[in-house]
């Protein structure tokens, strides 16, 4: 059932596990996301980027969303969630649909912008009684990998520095911070750049729930201690991508005569479910719904 996002986040926080927020952009994520949920008994954060809401459009996904939540997942709380919003007229479109939390994203930009907009958009969504998350310090995607690898830039450059950290939650306001430690965007073998060190000081200074961009990828042992660190919510994307792929790939190729989509796409719908199950499981939100 949709539910305030404060009642997952604060219950995680709490008892010290991490909840997945996982990425959709159509009716088959959706599904595959909410029913891991319910067999797991888990809460979950199902989460939308500006790309995806482009895809079909907003009221379209967030009713997909809320209808599929208080359905198949009437037995779990779930929560609807902006991801990445760049561009403040989206921020303020889903604050005005009805989300349980948005994310301004305003990394990219420097620090006093940065503060200036994350405070603005925490104050539209308090209003609201909706939660707001901001940015700090950059996540790379596969662009900035490939700069990382030349050394065009410095990933230490790049994270968040604790004390910045703490003056700007104080700034803005917001429920919870998106921080930088190493991770990436995608999935890039044999990537394990949490910096733990600097995760457990930005947990020692600022006592809002930490977000963790760019899992896909983490082991298992490197979740754990993050979660051990401070980390409440971690957002996954690529590896339910990369599943969904794979068992489409193998539908395709064993049965290539079929042309009903609904026995094309469903064993990629299982595929995403069963990922999801194991993430849930790793970040020991299984039996805490």
């Amino acid at each position: 059932m949709i539910v305030p996002i404060k009642q997952i986040i604060t219950k995680a926080k709490a008892g010290k596990y991490a909840v997945g927020a996982f990425n959709t952009s159509n009716l088959e994520i959706t599904m595959a996301i909410i029913r891991a949920a319910v067999k797991q008994k888990s809460p979950v954060i199902i989460q939308t980027s500006e790309s995806a809401i482009g895809y079909s459009n907003l009221q379209t996904l967030f009713s997909i969303m809320t209808n599929v939540g208080n359905t198949i997942g009437k037995s779990v709380p779930i929560a609807i969630h902006l991801d990445h919003g760049k561009h403040t007229k989206i921020v303020k479109d889903c604050i005005n649909v009805g989300y349980n939390s948005v994310h301004m994203d305003a990394s990219e930009k420097d620090y006093a912008t940065n503060v200036r907009l994350s405070k603005q958009m925490a104050k539209l969504a308090h209003n609201k009684k909706i939660w707001i998350q901001a940015e700090l310090g950059s996540i790379l995607g596969k662009e900035g990998m490939v700069k990382l690898e030349t050394g065009e830039i410095n990933m230490k450059d790049l994270m968040t520095d604790p004390i910045q950290a703490r003056d700007f939650v104080e700034r803005t306001k917001v429920d919870t911070l998106a921080i930088s430690v190493g991770t990436i965007h995608g999935h890039f073998k044999g990537v394990e750049r949490v910096d733990q060190p600097r995760l457990k000081k930005i947990r020692e200074l600022v006592n809002i729930p930490l977000v963790l961009h760019g899992g896909s990828g983490l082991s298992p042992q490197t979740f754990r201690k993050a979660i051990k660190n401070g980390v409440s919510v971690i957002n996954i994307d690529t590896n339910l991508r990369l599943a969904f792929r794979k068992a489409l790939k193998s539908t395709i190729s064993k049965e290539s005569n079929i042309i009903d989509p609904r026995k094309i796409l469903n064993p990629s719908t299982e595929a995403m479910q069963v990922e999801v199950e194991k993430t849930i499981k790793i970040f020991g939100s299984n039996n805490k719904a």
